[in-house]
């Protein structure tokens, strides 16, 4: 049996991480469950799959949880609170596989200890590779560790990579990466119309059911800037060989094409648990829980390119990636700060890529030869991009 701690339990990555062990009981245990603030949750996965540890990062919360579980009798958890308790139970030796599944600069250093520490790390978090880039991937070739993509992007291409590809590694036989992306909510919304969108409109994704950052980031695109610099990382390609691609029907989830004009495609149902299930099994297969594809039901395909008037912020990740160095940790904080603004009501929606835009025209770039560098560029970015959001309120 393989131990698995999960960063970000609760969340919606999480929840289908523990549902995908759930029906292999006999290949994994839970060794760490981790939340930032939901509780109940936090509890009743306890309480179902008796992990080792349970963290949460409020000391306040982990000291209600510890109560909580000792009220119900239930004394097979040791709870743990604070950020350091996150990379803890990343690295225990009785843990092969670390689900890096915490949303946002914050599942950086407890996933960099899991990729320094060799695990298996099953790497949901894209910002934390954003954020240190070359750093990260260097961690994970000095240790050895496997780094195994969970967007379903990045999994997908991963699957369609040659036979015993690992991260991290250029193929040269690889002439384009086709990442997919649905388009989000407002692939048909008048232009004029953007300014006017609420936070529940941009989180009511057409196809995939996810937490409301991301559902954001969806909604704008960033997600997909994100997901671009992250292959340009995973699979040591450059960003002119990485195409954008609006596919709305988010079944084929990515494709690569070879110089032989081979183009393989990776298709299935817009659930998480496929490529969790994929990378879980890896390099074997087991049951997700995901019903059959039924192409018939599905119909038809359809693809076009992605209009960066529409969408600013994939154009702001494209200069992000060929600038390099802090550059995409300037992007990433920005856009944090900046989605939580619009999610809290106090910007509009356009302004997220303007918050993006200032962020990396006025903080200095430095290069990111170590991760003290890229935090303090991550704290420099949000600090310029509160305050301007600050003047829009």
């Amino acid at each position: 049996m393989k131990g698995i701690t999960v960063l970000g339990s609760t969340g919606s990555i999480g929840v289908s991480t523990l549902d995908v062990v759930a029906r292999h009981p006999d290949q994994y245990r839970v060794i760490a469950l981790t939340a930032n603030s939901n509780i109940d949750r936090l509890f009743e996965q306890c309480l179902r799959f008796a992990p080792q540890y349970a963290v949460m990062i409020d000391y306040g919360l982990a000291d209600e949880l510890r109560k909580r579980l000792a009220d119900a009798g239930f004394k097979k958890t040791e709870v743990l609170g604070g950020t350091k308790a996150l990379e803890d139970v990343c690295v225990l030796p009785e843990v092969d596989s670390v689900m890096a599944a915490i949303v946002g600069a914050a599942g950086l250093l407890p996933t960099l200890a899991a990729a320094k520490a060799a695990k298996t790390v099953l790497l949901a978090n894209k910002e934390a590779l954003v954020m240190s880039g070359p750093l990260f991937m260097s961690a994970v070739a000095d240790s050895g560790a496997n780094l195994l993509p969970i967007d379903s992007e990045h999994n997908a291409i991963f699957q369609c990579m040659p036979a015993n590809y690992h991260a991290g590694v250029a193929a040269p036989e690889v002439r384009r990466i086709l990442l997919t992306a649905s388009g989000g909510p407002f692939l048909r919304k008048p232009l004029d119309e953007l300014h006017d969108v609420t936070p529940d409109q941009a989180v009511a994704h057409p196809n995939w059911v996810m937490g409301r950052k991301i559902s954001v980031d969806s909604a704008s695109m960033m997600n997909k800037g994100l997901e671009l610099i992250e292959a340009c990382l995973l699979f040591n390609t450059p960003p002119d060989q990485v195409q954008v691609v609006i596919h709305p029907q988010s079944v084929i989830h990515s494709m690569v094409d070879y110089v032989d004009g081979t183009v393989l495609a990776q298709m299935g149902n817009p659930d998480m648990r496929v490529p969790i299930a994929h990378a879980m099994a890896w390099p074997t297969r087991f049951d997700s829980g995901v019903d059959p594809l039924d192409l018939f039901a599905v119909k038809r395909l359809d693809f076009e390119a992605p209009d960066l008037v529409r969408f600013p912020c994939l154009q702001r990740a494209y200069d992000a990636v060929r600038a390099g160095e802090t550059m995409p940790a300037i992007l990433n904080a920005a856009n944090e700060i900046a989605v939580a603004a619009f999610l809290d009501g106090k910007i509009r929606f356009t302004a997220i890529p303007d918050t993006i835009s200032h962020c990396m025209d006025s903080v200095p770039v430095n290069k990111a030869d170590s991760i003290d560098a890229v935090l303090l560029a991550d704290q420099a970015a949000r600090q310029a991009a509160q305050a301007y959001t600050n003047r829009l309120n």
